[in-house]
């Protein structure tokens, strides 16, 4: 509930923020403790449940949370069964990473690196070079790839020590910046059909002695964000994705291990003032703000040189029973992008980072008309959007 007007807001202390688990239990640490299973070069295994395999597969479900599939056992029967199975038979799930998103994700994912170090920080974040705003899953505007992401993949370095690579996923995602910096080595396979990455992902599988495979499926993300994850269109795609993770493990050869994760989990928000506060109306918000970043639930604010403290105050006065609202320094001190953060990507932090604890997202509706219309979001480090399954089956 908010104060009254003439009382000071009593705001979150950051330290109450679930700060993921990085080094031992974030989605930054699977694929290290694959490949350090497989004997390649310069990797341990970070998450020490997990028992190595010859050949492991990947199936990362965008937008399917931990929290999500243990609420919905009628619609995802198979994938309620290997609850047990998570985290190496210890039936816990892993953390995303902050913000819970897909671009810092799959960056996390791929290269092994939490978002400080390979610096992704979130959907949109600016560029210190240019001063431009940037979206790091569409890759806009343009930049170089291997300037904003340098470290090489974890796909690239197995690879490269024999490890039978792939990746299995639409074709409109084989030539992205985001795979290239994220996900490439070995090779790309597309198809455009659920269940012809299945059998894709289950023949590449057994291609090598020793070989990973990364598939992924992004529709239950998309229902999710139009419809939300309380509706028919949602839980439709639950039941089907169910169906296609059940199909892959079927087909598991010899010495094989399958591993079904996400990206993040998923809210919905309802559609009114209290729940969804739009930056664009609100004039003490955009006061001193020369860009907003991030997406609803996982804010960067950059202020106008010289305004940084003024906004951070005005964020705090404003949002700070219901958000984290931390500058840029405490965000990095209390560890929300990681252990450490590389000086390349420190400037792509927000002045004011703003991450929602309550069920209420900052909108934006005439810089994001799209992102501001959606039901179910996600950013932040609630349970819901930040813990993700590591679900598991051996053959």
């Amino acid at each position: 509930m908010a104060q009254p007007a003439w009382q000071d807001p009593v705001l979150l202390p950051l330290d109450t923020a679930p700060v993921p688990a990085y080094g031992s239990g974030s989605l930054a640490d699977l694929l290290p403790t694959l490949v350090a299973g497989q004997g390649v070069p310069g990797f341990t295994a970070a998450i020490p449940e997990l028992t190595p395999a010859d050949r492991n597969c990947v199936f990362l479900i965008d937008g399917l949370g931990w929290e999500q599939i243990k609420a919905h056992p009628d619609e995802a029967p198979y994938l309620y069964s290997l609850l047990p199975t998570s985290r190496g038979g210890t039936g816990r799930p892993l953390t995303a990473g902050f913000p819970a998103t897909t671009a810092t994700s799959l960056a996390s994912v791929g290269t092994g690196l939490p978002p400080g170090a390979h610096g992704l920080p979130g959907y949109t974040a600016r560029n210190p070079e240019t001063g431009e705003l940037m979206n790091q899953l569409r890759w806009k505007p343009w930049t170089s790839p291997a300037l904003w992401q340098p470290y090489p993949t974890v796909f690239r370095l197995a690879d490269e020590a024999g490890v039978a690579t792939a990746q299995v996923s639409a074709p409109t995602f084989q030539h992205t910046p985001l795979t290239e910096v994220a996900l490439s080595g070995g090779t790309f396979h597309g198809r455009l059909s659920g269940e012809e990455r299945m059998d894709l992902a289950a023949d590449r599988l057994a291609a090598g002695d020793r070989s990973l495979v990364y598939t992924y499926y992004s529709e239950v993300d998309g229902k999710g964000h139009r419809f939300g994850v309380d509706s028919d269109a949602w839980r439709g795609q639950l039941m089907y994705v169910d169906g296609l993770v059940q199909r892959l493990a079927e087909q598991l050869p010899p010495r094989s291990a399958l591993y079904i994760t996400a990206d993040h989990g998923m809210i919905d928000i309802p559609f009114d003032e209290q729940s969804r506060i739009d930056f664009d109306e609100d004039w003490e918000l955009r006061a001193g703000v020369a860009l907003l970043g991030g997406e609803g639930r996982a804010r960067h604010v950059y202020a106008v040189p010289g305004a940084e403290a003024d906004v951070l105050t005005v964020w705090q006065e404003v949002l700070g029973e219901q958000f984290w609202v931390a500058s840029r320094d405490e965000a990095i001190a209390a560890g929300w992008f990681g252990p450490k953060v590389d000086e390349r990507v420190y400037g792509r932090i927000g002045d004011v980072v703003a991450a929602a604890r309550d069920d209420v997202v900052v909108t934006a509706s005439v810089q994001e008309p799209h992102e501001s219309a959606m039901v179910g979001m996600h950013g932040s480090m609630t349970p819901v959007e930040q813990l993700v399954p590591l679900l598991e089956v051996r053959s």
